[in-house]
């Protein structure tokens, strides 16, 4: 049994952590904490938990949390850990972040686009992306993993078996990409308000949001050189779900048959990537689950690939792919405690 904290457990990906920590048999929650509601039992925020979880939430020092835990998950603001993470707290304690302090190679890039100092760039090369579907050799043995977010993740693995073995002219390549409210995170907003939610779909951060070049550095990392997308997300009046739908050119000669080749060599094996073919991704069957589904279709009209991928945002893209990560960091399964159907309707 390992010891587990949580640093933003009130929010929700921190509250999705804390429902899948707890089913899961080899972790004992040992933290839940929270600057903002220190002191409060974590049932009275939660009401999901009462008679199941009778702690309060504690503080948030690092250092003290490193005492007590094996492994510390930081489901907090970007440029909080990168201020706060230490030489002595990684010797004592697994990190997996769920911002994007860690998740790029050049912090140049981060404070460019994330427009916050970095200031933990000593663990920078040390940090391994959590993406295990790409990065599973990598992850057993680290330190500090930095786990991607829901659209970096939808993104990528619908991506990235058409890049890597050259069935695409990534120059081409335009995101899609559609996000339930609860991506926002739990502060209060007016734009996630419910008047101006519901009845409504809209872009935002059009050719400016901070995901891009994540979603370009790891898509570059398939060998067909520096790859640059149009990235274009929208607010949907939803929860929960990420759905993708992504375009690109396919080279001269492309098949349905190698596209359809190009998904099963890389993810036929894979537990959480489920593959449609010309099915198109829906989010409701996806709901409350770390699957990641993607269907294409081969538009031969227009000689262009149109891939359709959808995740839960807070368990795919958030809490279930941190799990995840935990598992192979400590030797489980890498499916314990994750299979869950989704919940339909």
């Amino acid at each position: 049994m390992i010891r587990a904290a949580i640093i933003g457990a009130t929010g929700y990906a921190g509250a999705q952590l804390a429902r899948l920590l707890y089913m899961h048999p080899e972790v004992q929650v040992v933290r839940y904490g929270s600057r903002s509601q220190e002191g409060k039992p974590y049932a009275s925020i939660y009401g999901a938990f009462r008679d199941l979880v009778t702690e309060p939430c504690g503080g948030e020092d690092l250092s003290e949390i490193a005492e007590e835990a094996d492994v510390i998950f930081t489901a907090t603001p970007q440029g909080y850990l990168a201020s706060v993470i230490s030489e002595e707290i990684l010797e004592k304690a697994k990190v997996i972040d769920l911002s994007a302090d860690f998740r790029f190679h050049d912090t140049d890039v981060y404070e460019a686009w994330y427009k916050i100092e970095h200031q933990g760039k000593q663990f920078v090369p040390e940090a391994v992306y959590g993406l295990c579907e790409l990065h599973r050799s990598e992850i057993p043995g680290a330190r500090l993993v930095a786990n991607p977010g829901c659209y970096t993740t939808c993104s990528i693995l619908s991506l990235f078996p058409l890049v890597k073995d050259g069935l695409i002219r990534p120059e081409t390549i335009v995101i899609d990409a559609k996000s339930g409210t609860s991506g926002a995170g739990r502060g209060a907003k007016v734009d996630n308000l419910f008047c101006e939610v519901n009845e409504n779909v809209k872009a935002y951060g059009v050719a400016t949001h901070r995901h891009t070049p994540e979603i370009e550095q790891e898509l570059t990392l398939a060998g067909a050189g520096e790859v640059t997308v149009s990235f274009t997300p929208h607010l949907i009046p939803m929860q929960r779900g990420i759905l993708v739908t992504a375009y690109a050119n396919i080279k001269e000669g492309v098949t349905e048959e190698d596209v359809a080749a190009s998904y099963q060599a890389m993810y036929a094996s894979e537990p959480f990537v489920r593959l449609l073919g010309s099915s198109p991704a829906q989010t409701r069957f996806v709901y409350g689950s770390n699957y990641c589904d993607i269907g294409w279709v081969v538009d031969k009209r227009v000689g262009r690939v149109v891939v359709m991928a959808a995740l839960d945002n807070l368990i795919k893209g958030a809490a279930g792919q941190a799990v995840q990560n935990m598992n192979l960091m400590f030797g489980f399964p890498e499916t314990m405690g994750l299979e869950m159907i989704a919940e339909v309707p």
